[in-house]
C-alpha cells in the first residue's frame, strides 16, 4: 500500500483577476514536501500573481491556496522567500553576516539569542558565503548578492524555500554555486523556483509547472521534462532538463510514469 505524501503548496480552481486583465481561472496544481520544482512561464504570464498568493501577499477571487497544510497567512513564518530584486542603500553601512541576520526577524520585539547566531552561521556556510561574513554588502557582485540573500531566508530554517528568478543578472561562476546549494538543500526544504526560462529546468526539478502557456485559459499545467544534452549546462549549474510542452500531465499524477526525467520519452 502506498502512503500518500504530504503536499506542500496546494492550488484548488484558483481563479484570481487585475481590473484589466483576467490573469488564473480555476487553476490547480500541487507540490509536494522535499520536492523540488520548477514554475515557469514568459514574463506576464502570471507567476508574480501565483507567487503573492502562495505567500498570502493577496487572496484568491475564488478557490483555495494552502501552504504547508495551512492557510498562507499562518504559513508565512515557515517560508523562506529570495525576491529577484533586493532594493538597498549602496551607502548604508551594513555586513553580510548583518543581512543574514535579518533572517532572524519575526516580530520587533523578539531579542536575538545564541541559537539565532547558532542559524546566521549554519546559513551563511550553506550558501558558501562565509568567507564574506564581514564583507560590506554592497561591495559585493550581483551573484555574490544573491546568495548572501538566499542565506538570509536560509536562516529561518523555512519548510519553504521560495526564488524568484534565482539566477538573474549571475555570472557562470555564481550560478554554479547557487545551484550547488540548492542541491545541498534538496529533500530538507520544499524549494520552488521561478523563472521565465520556459525551455529549460535544472536537473533538480522533480516537478515542472507552467503559467499562462498558449491554450491553457488560465490555468497551470504541470509538464515532463526529459535530459537535455544539448542545453548549454553552465547556466543550470550542471545537467538541464528540456521542458516537454506538448504533456499536460493530472493534477493528480503522482505515480513515478508522471514524474519529470522520465527515460522512455525523448526530447524533441
Amino acid at each position: 500500500m502506498t502512503m500518500e505524501r504530504s503536499v506542500a503548496i496546494r492550488f484548488e480552481s484558483v481563479s484570481f483577476s487585475y481590473p484589466a486583465a483576467r490573469v488564473l481561472e480555476a487553476a490547480s496544481f500541487h507540490v509536494h514536501a522535499g520536492e523540488f520544482a520548477a514554475l515557469v512561464g514568459p514574463n506576464g504570464a502570471g507567476k508574480t500573481t501565483a507567487l503573492r498568493l502562495i505567500l498570502g501577499l493577496v487572496r484568491p477571487e475564488s478557490g483555495r491556496v494552502t501552504v504547508l497544510g495551512r492557510s498562507p497567512e499562518e504559513a508565512r513564518n515557515a517560508i523562506g522567500y529570495v525576491p529577484q530584486h533586493a532594493s538597498y542603500d549602496p551607502a548604508f553601512p551594513i555586513s553580510v553576516s548583518e543581512v543574514v541576520r535579518m533572517g532572524r526577524l519575526r516580530s520587533s520585539t523578539r531579542r536575538y539569542g545564541p541559537e539565532d547566531g547558532r542559524a546566521v552561521e549554519r546559513a551563511l556556510a550553506l550558501a558558501d558565503v562565509e568567507a564574506l561574513a564581514s564583507r560590506p554588502y554592497p561591495a559585493l557582485s550581483g551573484g555574490q548578492r544573491r546568495r548572501v540573500l538566499v542565506a538570509r531566508a536560509l536562516a529561518a530554517e523555512p519548510e519553504l524555500l521560495i526564488l524568484d528568478e534565482p539566477t538573474a543578472n549571475m555570472d557562470s561562476e555564481s550560478e554554479g554555486r547557487l545551484f550547488e546549494t540548492l542541491g545541498g538543500l534538496k529533500g530538507q526544504a520544499t524549494i520552488l523556483i521561478v523563472t521565465h526560462d520556459t525551455g529549460f529546468v535544472t536537473s533538480l526539478t522533480d516537478a515542472v509547472f507552467c503559467v499562462g502557456e498558449g491554450g491553457s485559459g488560465g490555468r497551470i499545467v504541470k509538464h515532463r521534462a526529459v535530459p537535455a544534452a544539448h542545453a548549454a549546462s553552465v547556466q543550470y549549474g550542471g545537467s538541464a532538463l528540456q521542458v516537454l510542452h506538448d504533456t499536460a500531465l493530472p493534477d493528480n499524477g503522482c505515480c513515478s510514469d508522471d514524474r519529470v526525467g522520465h527515460p522512455e520519452r525523448n526530447a524533441r
